[in-house]
């Protein structure tokens, strides 16, 4: 027999080489400003706005600015929290450019900048860049993230239920929530309710209506701030806490708004004009069919997100219509069957976590894990 020719291994180990140098760098996602926070290693590129100008380890100048050596970026425009911000060096040859002295209108804008991942200021930060470049100043629509994905999150939760999950619940997304003041809940608004079909555009909760973000206010044909749990009930206002809580306000027609006024939640009554598929009575509300569960998700988060031991009142579901001024909400029957026949979609799953990503740093529990709400509320 001729004698067997060696196997040429160089060829699939260059074959592999080549394969992966043809994936481009650009192909990966750039990391979010809590992404870099935590990654501080190596070279990345990061996204986020523009919020200030840090000038100690736990302290950002956020007007009357003084140098164009450095800024921070953080997840949300509105932030205000050092900790949850970026320091990013300004290199000289960026800093006519992006400089806050010389640029102050750059606060709020998006930034993608690379360099390296190392502290700044003995804090989270980026130096030396190697580029910079203003983004859009839209925010881009977070992927939803399903349930198997927010285990960490949860991890006090597991295992408990009743009166147990309802209080390791409160805890989990009550802990380093954001508050907004109720100014900032406009802007937060045209964010987390935007039309998936028109960019420009807010859908209305109760009547489902795309409407332009540029119609907020308070007269005919404008959208305002509704309260899904009525304020009045247990009169907390607009104070940043329930008021300004952005898992239960929603973006509504003016008149409608006002026709729901602080009515409980039941079924039947007469058809809302200018609101196709509620109902209304004296002293409760139905809405459409496609946002009934959302509905019940956002007054059960309430009840478990505010318990009396942060200076608010206790708010709590019951089954009663008629709860006037008291801290609580109903009809709990109806919401229970409402969460159960209107499961979680993509619209709400997304709504989540454009609010846990960037404003509240909280979500909530009852989009992620529907099935806890007849655990705790059953």
């Amino acid at each position: 027999m001729p004698p067997r020719r060696p196997v040429p291994l160089l060829l699939p180990v260059l074959a592999l080489a080549l394969a992966l140098v043809a994936v481009p760098a650009s192909a990966a996602s750039p990391l979010t400003v809590a992404q870099a926070i935590t990654t501080q290693s190596g070279t990345g590129t990061v996204l986020g706005y523009i919020v200030g100008e840090p000038t100690g380890t736990s302290t950002v100048r956020f007007s009357g600015f003084t140098g164009d050596t450095a800024l921070a970026l953080a997840d949300s425009r509105t932030e205000t929290s050092p900790a949850r911000m970026l320091y990013v060096q300004v290199s000289s040859a960026y800093r006519s450019s992006f400089g806050l002295l010389s640029n102050p209108s750059l606060i709020g804008r998006q930034l993608t900048v690379t360099g390296t991942l190392t502290a700044y200021f003995t804090h989270p930060g980026l130096k030396s860049p190697s580029a910079m470049t203003l983004g859009t100043t839209s925010t881009p629509t977070p992927t939803p993230t399903a349930s198997s994905g927010t285990d960490a999150y949860y991890a006090a939760a597991s295992g408990k239920s009743g009166a147990a999950l309802k209080s390791a619940l409160h805890t989990i997304i009550s802990t380093g929530a954001t508050k907004l003041s109720y100014e900032a809940v406009w802007d937060a608004l045209k964010v987390t309710d935007q039309d998936p079909a028109n960019s420009a555009n807010v859908i209305l909760l109760y009547s489902g209506i795309s409407r332009s973000k540029s119609l907020n206010g308070g007269d005919p044909g404008d959208w305002n701030r509704e309260h899904v749990w009525a304020k009045s009930h247990g009169d907390f206002g607009t104070s940043a806490g329930p008021g300004t809580d952005l898992h239960h306000l929603r973006p509504e027609d003016v008149t409608i708004n006002a026709l729901r006024n602080n009515k409980d939640f039941d079924s039947g009554g007469s058809a809302v004009s200018g609101a196709s598929g509620n109902y209304t009575d004296a002293d409760s509300w139905e809405p459409r069919t496609a946002v009934k569960g959302d509905v019940a998700r956002m007054i059960f988060y309430m009840a478990v997100r505010y318990e009396g031991d942060d200076a608010w009142p206790d708010l709590e579901v019951n089954d009663a219509v008629t709860n006037g001024s008291r801290p609580y909400l109903g009809r709990l029957s109806k919401l229970l069957a409402w969460n159960a026949q209107d499961p979680p979609d993509a619209f709400e799953k997304n709504r989540n976590q454009v609010v846990y990503a960037s404003y509240q740093h909280n979500r909530n529990p009852f989009i992620d894990h529907p099935e806890w709400v007849s655990s705790i509320f059953g």
